[in-house]
């Protein structure tokens, strides 16, 4: 299996990006570029973002080698999650939706996003052909905060999330926000043999992974799956 370093040269080199022209494109000096290549170090937190965006690939595929998520972008709007800031006044476009805020609910505790009312919070505007192209039920989206560092680096505490609660369907290695015994957490799953559950998290290092037998599941309620993720760097 390829390590971090190997895919990141291996996507510099398709992208035909020089180790200098990476580093002005992350920040860094091109003698780091070469250590995090040849596995002498390993880029962390920002930086780790900052390479997945230079490389155009996410973070997900450089640390585990996902290849579903090398694809590059077709816009610059597509590539930051199909949203856009704006005014109370400014109208929807044709191709725009919008997905509700919900600000004040994290993602490590309560009973679930909605409340099954009219919403008239904040929202965030996407485009709906990016949300199509993934498909998306728009009518079941809404976007909350994550709380916590086990999903650091890639989703480091304060992160907003898209969630498609229609979508509960478990695929192995997707994201998704789940109810686990009354707290809200986003998690990697995986199935396990017997009907049991992996819940993986990014900071292996603090957050191990969980591995939940067919009588636990009782205790887990998949919310819906991450289709999107915004940080602020």
């Amino acid at each position: 299996m390829k390590t971090l370093g190997e895919r990141s040269k291996e996507r510099r080199k398709i992208i035909n990006l020089t180790q200098l022209q990476l580093s002005k494109k992350v920040g860094v000096s091109s003698v780091t570029i070469s250590q995090w290549e040849s596995g002498d170090t390993s880029p962390k937190g920002e930086n780790l973002y900052k390479l997945a965006q230079a490389l155009q690939c996410s973070p997900d595929w450089l640390m585990f080698g996902d290849s579903k998520n090398t694809k590059k972008p077709e816009s610059n709007a597509e590539w930051a999650g199909g949203f856009d800031l704006w005014d109370n006044d400014s109208p929807l476009g044709e191709d725009e939706v919008e997905i509700p805020f919900y600000v004040d609910i994290e993602l490590s505790a309560g009973e679930g996003i909605t409340e099954g009312v009219e919403y008239k919070g904040p929202k965030l505007r996407f485009a709906k052909s990016s949300l199509k192209r993934q498909g998306v039920n728009t009518d079941h989206a809404a976007c909350v905060k994550v709380n916590g560092n086990s999903m650091e680096p890639v989703l480091p505490h304060g992160s907003t999330v898209g969630v498609d609660t229609s979508a509960t369907e478990i695929v192995d290695g997707k994201m998704y926000a789940i109810n686990h015994d009354g707290m809200m957490r986003v998690k990697m799953l995986y199935k396990l043999p017997g009907g049991g559950l992996r819940l993986r998290s990014y900071n292996t290092d603090e957050w191990p992974d969980e591995h939940i037998n067919n009588e636990q599941l009782k205790n887990i309620k998949v919310i819906g799956k991450v289709f999107w993720y915004s940080v602020l760097l």
